[in-house]
């Protein structure tokens, strides 16, 4: 099984990457974060026209996660449970036994925001769920934009990052919280010393110079960890005519 999570930065305008990664990659789920549309633009048709199932957790303009899957997958949660939120940064399925959940973390800057609180309290209400799901579900896998950087070797300079949110000491400790429930990170289970950015910025020829983050992740359970076969970042994205800022992170799993 296949599982390739990737922030689209706009599904709309970049549906021909979209379209031609699925095609030349054949993943078996497509883990999307910041969509930047409702349901009702959502691509359905192009998507469905290439075998591929599509459900959709839409916001106008901003935020936005779906789950293009080969096989129809069943909708469990629509946002986390006992969370209340206006905006769609999460949307979990049942694709056969396993839970996939697609994930789009708050920014959180500036620090000492208003957005920053709001980052905290989804990252706790995030971290309940998750605790709950391995309880019920031996089989997890929770991917997406986590907006984190882990570790000073997740990031290109980390003196960079000294007063930004997605290095703050109390968020990366509430991602790493997720480890000491019994989550992998799947990246570093098979790289564990290998650079893994996922994200250049735009600006200043960040990605010529590799001055990346790593802030998508594949995360998963025991059993699913056991089961891991590969998991690669999919630089070649990051290379083609007008892409997102994020490149496609590609777990593969024994079925």
């Amino acid at each position: 099984m296949k599982v390739a999570t990737l922030n689209i930065n706009s599904i709309n305008a970049r549906l021909p990457l979209l379209l031609d990664y699925i095609k030349s990659t054949k993943p078996d789920i497509i883990l999307l974060q910041e969509i930047k549309t409702e349901y009702n633009s959502f691509p359905f048709f192009e998507i469905n026209a290439l075998g591929y199932d599509a459900k959709v957790l839409g916001q106008k303009g901003y935020n936005g996660v779906a789950v293009i899957s080969k096989k129809p997958v069943k909708v469990l949660n629509e946002n986390l449970p006992n969370f209340e939120d206006t905006q769609a940064r999460y949307l979990e399925v049942l694709y056969d036994d396993v839970v996939v959940s697609s994930v789009y973390m708050p920014n959180g800057n500036p620090l000492g925001s208003e957005k920053f609180d709001y980052k905290l309290k989804f990252m706790d209400a995030f971290y309940e769920h998750a605790k709950k799901l391995l309880i019920e579900n031996e089989k997890v896998i929770l991917g997406g934009d986590f907006n984190v950087i882990l570790s000073s070797s997740d990031v290109y300079d980390e003196n960079e990052f000294k007063d930004n949110a997605l290095y703050a000491e109390d968020v990366r400790q509430k991602l790493t919280a997720l480890k000491y429930l019994g989550y992998y990170d799947a990246f570093k289970l098979l790289h564990q010393n290998d650079v893994g950015y996922t994200y250049w910025n735009y600006a200043a020829a960040a990605f010529e110079r590799d001055m990346g983050l790593r802030i998508d992740y594949v995360l998963c359970s025991a059993l699913m960890a056991e089961k891991l076969k590969g998991c690669e970042v999919d630089r070649a994205l990051r290379t083609t005519e007008k892409p997102s800022d994020h490149t496609a992170l590609v777990a593969v799993f024994e079925e």
